[in-house]
């Protein structure tokens, strides 16, 4: 059972980046999905998620809405987190999580976690 996520890198400020993050099994499809962020010195924090068999329900923190679109392919096991107009504070390490639900609320915590990718913008 593993999360992997890929597509970190170096952007400029105001560049974009796409994440992408395959799991092993199928059955990840039945969950809902998310995306967090950790910054040196900082906490994890929940930056974007998505309920399993929609690509309508979507969830974003202030600090990403509008700049930040989540998706998933069943079809490939896949999920992805585009990155728009990014800013210097948007450096961190991105991780991809698995919920143990269908649906996605703000009190729930993930099950399962994949590595981290590094995305760094450089203003």
């Amino acid at each position: 059972v593993q999360l992997q996520a890929s597509g970190g890198g170096l952007v400029q400020a105001g560049g974009s980046l796409r994440l992408s993050c395959a799991a092993s099994e199928r059955t990840f499809m039945r969950y809902a999905m998310g995306w967090f962020r950790q910054a040196p010195g900082k906490e994890r924090e929940f930056v974007a998620g998505i309920n399993a068999w929609s690509n309508s329900a979507h969830y974003y923190s202030d600090s990403v809405k509008g700049r930040f679109s989540i998706s998933r392919d069943d079809a490939k096991n896949t999920i992805a987190l585009q990155l728009n107009s990014l800013k210097a504070e948007d450096t961190a390490v991105y991780y991809c999580a698995a919920y143990g639900s269908a649906n996605y609320y703000q009190a729930a915590r993930p099950v399962y976690w994949g590595q981290g990718t590094q995305v760094t913008v450089s203003s």
